[in-house]
């Protein structure tokens, strides 16, 4: 089981460092079950992320979980261990549907024009890890909306500060409209439009930050510290970019995991 553990800690780690670093101080019997749901989001992700993309790997991994789905079992590892997750903590199926409904548009679609259409990616890409994540803790159903926000919010701010790796890659997740593609495409020729542009959607993310903090309360004190911290962390490089939003052109804000730990130092004295 230890082994177990051990690759699906390595997967997740190559994803989220931020999440990966907070996740780090769940309860032991949490934490397992993040490493379970972020080993299989994580490699789905991956394989559309690739370059090439690995969109036959993508294919089977897809079919593979729906067939073992079915009858309850996988002989593929972490396919296995999110299925039996699943029935544990009772997931919606819609919602990994809705996962790979996402990860099918990361190879089809590269440009998003408006937030409508950022927002039904967002869903199946981040909301719905809220989700399983809520189901994880045991929350009530009331909690899920705010945990909805909590996903969308940390996608959001990831497409913001990721827009010049995006563009690289022949991706566009920020809406447009009402700027245009010129915005997007040549920032430096409108300096104000730019910055312009940047922060309205760092204030669209610091909105849905804001709705998902209200929702905290619905998370017992033992599993709160390490959500708390992975959305203050989310919260700073929003802060950094609000500062100077060209930041996103000159390099990647990741937090230090000096300053993730010194968080949730500083969480765990808080009264409670």
């Amino acid at each position: 089981m230890s082994n177990d553990v051990d690759l699906q800690k390595k997967i997740f780690k190559s994803g989220s460092k931020t999440f990966f670093n907070s996740s780090l101080f769940f309860p032991a019997e949490v934490r397992k079950d993040v490493f379970r749901l972020y080993a299989f989001v994580r490699i789905a992700d991956d394989y559309v992320d690739s370059i090439p993309q690995k969109v036959k790997e993508f294919n089977d991994f897809v079919r593979i979980y729906r067939e073992s789905f079915k009858v309850g079992h996988s002989e593929d590892k972490v396919i296995n261990d999110f299925i039996q997750l699943s029935f544990e903590k009772k997931f919606n199926p819609d919602w990994i549907e809705a996962f790979f409904k996402s990860m099918e548009m990361d190879i089809f679609k590269k440009k998003y024009s408006t937030l409508s259409e950022t927002l039904d990616y967002i869903y199946g890409s981040a909301e719905v890890i809220g989700l399983f994540m809520a189901r994880i803790m045991d929350l009530k159903e009331d909690s899920f909306y705010h945990a909805r926000m909590l996903g969308r919010a940390f996608q959001y701010i990831n497409f913001v500060r990721d827009i010049d790796e995006d563009k690289k890659l022949g991706r566009r997740y920020l809406p447009i409209e009402n700027f245009g593609e010129r915005v997007y495409d040549d920032p430096f020729a409108d300096k104000l439009a730019f910055e312009e542009f940047i922060l309205l959607n760092v204030k669209r993310y610091e909105v849905w930050d804001d709705m998902a903090r209200k929702g905290f309360g619905y998370i017992p004190v033992r599993y709160r510290i390490p959500i708390m911290t992975a959305a203050d962390m989310y919260r700073w490089t929003a802060d950094k970019i609000s500062k100077d939003p060209f930041t996103v052109l000159k390099k990647k804000l990741k937090p230090s995991k000096f300053r993730i730990i010194s968080r949730v130092g500083f969480r765990v004295v808080l009264p409670k």
